[in-house]
């Protein structure tokens, strides 16, 4: 039902939204930016309802790849992970001078390509999903191939032990 801008922003108008309030009548629609509020907002002032207006799906002025790495920056975990140095953690986590050096070359790849942020999210995501009982895969596709990640716990293939190589993953 929702399209999406070339933002991958959700573009609703206001048909598709009288459809999502008849699916769920108790879904607030204030914080649903559509493409034509106009006639519902002048509908609830010339009522004088004490409802709230809807915004305007506002057209942005950068580029696409500006938006997404603005938003690429923004991350929802705590504080704690935020300020953890991720690098720093996952060396200590290294057993012998392989899996150190192993390590190092992953971390600077993740560091060139700015997905340093990304490893400290998959931190919080393991712990919180070790915290909380839930069972996730053992490890599938090229992501096996990376040591960093098996070492954070996001899959249980060591990379070393199977000689693969983490290039596989990095293309």
């Amino acid at each position: 039902m929702t399209n999406l801008d070339e933002f991958s922003r959700s573009v609703i108008n206001d048909v598709e939204l009288a459809e999502l309030l008849y699916i769920n009548p108790e879904r607030e629609i204030s914080d649903i930016p559509i493409t034509n509020p106009e006639k519902y907002n002048a509908a609830i002032k010339s009522l004088y309802l004490d409802w709230n207006p809807l915004q305007k799906l506002e057209p942005l002025d950068i580029s696409v790849n500006e938006f997404h790495k603005r938003n690429q920056q923004i991350w929802f975990m705590p504080q704690e992970y935020l300020d953890m140095d991720i690098a720093k953690w996952i060396l200590d986590q290294c057993q012998d001078q392989n899996e150190l050096q192993r390590a190092g070359q992953e971390l600077l790849e993740y560091a060139e390509r700015d997905l340093l942020p990304l490893l400290q999210y998959l931190k919080y995501l393991v712990d919180t999903m070790r915290k909380n009982n839930i069972v996730w895969g053992v490890g599938r596709g090229s992501s096996v191939a990376s040591f960093v990640l098996y070492l954070i716990g996001v899959h249980r293939i060591h990379s070393l032990r199977n000689n693969l190589e983490f290039t596989e993953f990095m293309r």
